[in-house]
């Protein structure tokens, strides 16, 4: 069997990096509470998991460089090193290395650059500091001299039989002697082949062989037997330390041959080839009992739960199932037009399970803003000490799920908004202090759902906008016109502006003007808004909301004149008749009565500069964004239609109020409405509700 050594590497790589981000979480940790054990025996297995596994694809550099750091893990997990401030730091940057030295694994082939290397040479350093001291010189121990000391060169006699799934789980039994050689000397090595089957039985994928070893090492029983900690519930292993008073293997000049007899007997056995005299039995006392049966662990079956997909074939299969959605439409469509009852009800039946299947598929792609929220701390970390401010991060809301798409692309506008936040929002401990807050300043991380959407909250309890030094700025470079007097939402909104900054000074983090325009504009991209909120004093909150997902939505069908529009129908409230009579008052007033509350009027149909006149009896579709309502006026209701969004062309890219297209089960185009602008532009451009009209509508 050919084992894909290259797809068995990159799981290692995409393990590896998230082993690390469990890693630094847990340091983290660690900091607020050394006394964690929990958290040190999650660092000491993260760092032990990287090691073994980069030692089966003999990626020496990672083995030596996490060998390090996990003897200093070790010391700290026996309560040999204590937790500090400085221990905290060279993990974190240790941490930080082995990242960049699975990366230059991730590229195969590539190299450190010097700079790293030299960040390596000095991180050995800081460690070597942690490690355990040099054992002085002591007397050469007599030959009545028993006693095992730690560091001692021991002979071990290992008796390894391979499950027969070895090769289809992805190892390779020859890793396993690769990576045992870091820790000491194979000085005899035999191959068992008693397990062979006849020939005519053979199985290509199936592993019949077992090894026979005599190991001289200075390791402890626990390190040697940590070697086949990933193959351990597929093979049966027997590790026995031979006593001093038996002598060694006489066959000794193996020693520098038993990688290569261990590759060649491997070759033999896979071309069938190996002859009879070479069937070699295991020898006592290691003799492992033939009955002996495997135990499945329940970590094992639990993780046999998960499968790793490429992300690419989730894509393939949602947008598989996006056609048929549509197909599925145009399957209904021409039942209802055939007037035929069985054929209506079977439609029927599978639009229902086309639906269960698009609600599964996408609930494939949907992963928690957890992991990237957390990822953060370390940012806040990092930041707080370089300004030299005391900054805590509370998360909250981190098991809320959205589109594995946007939680990837939301990463840098968020890292932005939080290195803002703490370089212009929160102040120093001194200023803090005499305004009368705690030294301490807090980040606030939030998401939930909201009307179909996933909103995130970056607070902070800072000096908060100061609004006259944002206008100043603003009409000095003529955003804003002198006399102008424009809401305080519209003034904060301006430091998305490109190029706008009211920083008196330029430090490395901020204070360009680069960088808000930017994470605007990404936060566009993923059909997302945000805005500000700020008090003087208390501090600002910045939302971002965002669609569930980029693919598939729930659509109610509008019709004005022959043209057909979507709204999202997590955004419908409800939907209104417009008598006549109604509809003249409304259209001279641009608002609506309902039941009491100025409803703002949006008619689609002047909006989007439809010909021909309306129809006589029209329908309102009452709409929420956030705190924004208004009601859009149309001609038909023509219900629920679940929506495949297709981007629009470069040609509808400034088109205001649409944010995408889709295809009827007729065969012809929908428009998606875009709610948010269409709410954000009657909020900006008609602030006309004065206290009197709101009166006079509540009095009819």
């Amino acid at each position: 069997m050919s084992i894909n050594l290259d797809q068995a590497q990159q799981t290692f790589i995409v393990e590896a990096r998230e082993q690390l981000q469990a890693m630094e979480e847990s340091l983290l940790q660690l900091e607020t509470d050394p006394g964690d054990d929990d958290a040190i025996g999650a660092i000491f297995r993260a760092a032990h998991t990287i090691k073994g596994s980069a030692g089966l694809f003999g990626l020496e550099p990672i083995v030596s460089f996490t060998h390090i750091v996990e003897d200093v893990l070790d010391r700290l997990r026996n309560g040999s090193v204590e937790v500090d401030a400085g221990l905290i730091a060279v993990l974190l940057k240790s941490s930080d290395h082995m990242l960049e030295l699975i990366n230059v694994a991730a590229n195969q082939g590539g190299s450190l650059p010097p700079p790293a290397l030299q960040r390596e040479v000095e991180l050995c350093q800081i460690l070597q500091e942690y490690q355990a001291p040099s054992p002085t010189a002591a007397p050469t121990p007599t030959p009545e001299t028993k006693t095992s000391e730690p560091g001692e060169t021991r002979l071990w006699h290992i008796a390894l039989r391979f499950g027969q799934d070895v090769f289809r789980n992805g190892m390779d039994p020859l890793s396993f002697l690769r990576y045992l050689q870091t820790l000491g000397e194979i000085v005899d090595l035999t191959t068992l082949t008693d397990a062979l089957p006849a020939a005519d039985a053979w199985d290509a994928e199936s592993c019949y062989l077992g090894f026979d070893i005599a190991f001289r090492s200075a390791a402890s029983h626990g390190a040697i037997n940590e070697v086949f900690d990933f193959v351990r519930e597929d093979c049966e292993i027997e590790i026995v330390a031979q006593d001093d008073d038996i002598a060694p293997p006489a066959n000794t000049d193996l020693v520098a041959t038993a990688p290569e007899q261990a590759e060649e007997s491997t070759a033999l056995v896979a071309t069938g080839e190996l002859l009879s005299d070479q069937r070699k039995t295991p020898r006592m006392p290691a003799q492992i009992a033939s009955d002996k049966q495997t135990v499945t662990s329940d970590s094992k079956a639990k993780d046999g739960t998960y499968v790793r997909v490429n992300a690419d074939k989730l894509d393939e299969l949602i947008n598989l199932v996006g056609e048929l959605v549509i197909a599925s439409a145009g399957a209904s469509l021409l039942a209802r037009t055939c007037n035929n009852d069985p054929l209506q009800e079977s439609t029927s039946t599978v639009s229902s399970l086309v639906e269960e299947i698009l609600d599964g598929a996408l609930r494939l792609r949907m992963i928690p803003i957890g992991e990237t929220f957390n990822r953060f701390r370390r940012v806040v970390r990092d930041v707080s000490q370089e300004l030299g401010k005391d900054i805590d991060l509370i998360i909250s809301g981190a098991e809320t799920e959205l589109d594995k798409t946007v939680v990837e692309k939301i990463g840098d506008p968020l890292m932005h908004l939080l290195r803002n936040a703490m370089d212009h929002g929160i102040e120093t401990a001194e200023a803090r202090l005499a305004a009368g807050k705690p030294a301490k300043g807090h980040l606030h991380l939030n998401a939930y759902h909201d009307s179909g959407s996933i909103v995130l909250e970056i607070a902070d309890d800072g000096a908060g906008l100061n609004r006259d030094r944002i206008l100043e700025k603003a009409q000095e470079r003529g955003l804003v016109t002198p006399g102008a007097s424009p809401t305080d939402q519209e003034i904060y909104n301006l430091i998305f502006e490109p190029g706008f900054s009211t920083a008196q000074a330029v430090t490395n983090l901020s204070g360009r003007g680069v960088g808000m325009d930017v994470v605007k504009r990404n936060i566009t991209l993923l059909r997302g808004t945000v805005d500000l909120d700020s008090q003087p004093g208390k501090g600002t909150v910045v939302r971002i909301r965002l669609p569930l997902t980029l693919a598939i939505i729930n659509g109610f069908l509008v019709g004005i004149g022959q043209s057909t529009y979507v709204i999202p129908l997590d955004m419908v409230q409800e939907c209104i008749e417009l008598s006549e009579d109604d509809g003249l008052t409304s259209r001279d007033q641009g608002y609506l009565d309902l039941r009491g509350e100025v409803l703002p009027l949006v008619y689609l149909r002047d909006h989007f500069s439809h010909e021909g006149p309306a129809a006589r009896r029209q329908n309102v579709v009452v709409v929420r964004f956030a705190e924004l309502k208004a009601g859009l006026v149309v001609d038909d209701l023509l219900g629920e239609f679940q929506t495949v969004i297709k981007p629009l062309g470069k040609l509808f890219g400034a088109l205001r109020g649409i944010s995408g297209s889709t295809i009827l089960g007729s065969g012809a185009v929908a428009l998606i409405l875009d709610v948010p602008a269409l709410l954000t532009q009657i909020a900006q451009v008609e602030n006309r509700y004065t206290s009197t009209q709101l009166q006079q509508a509540n009095a009819r």
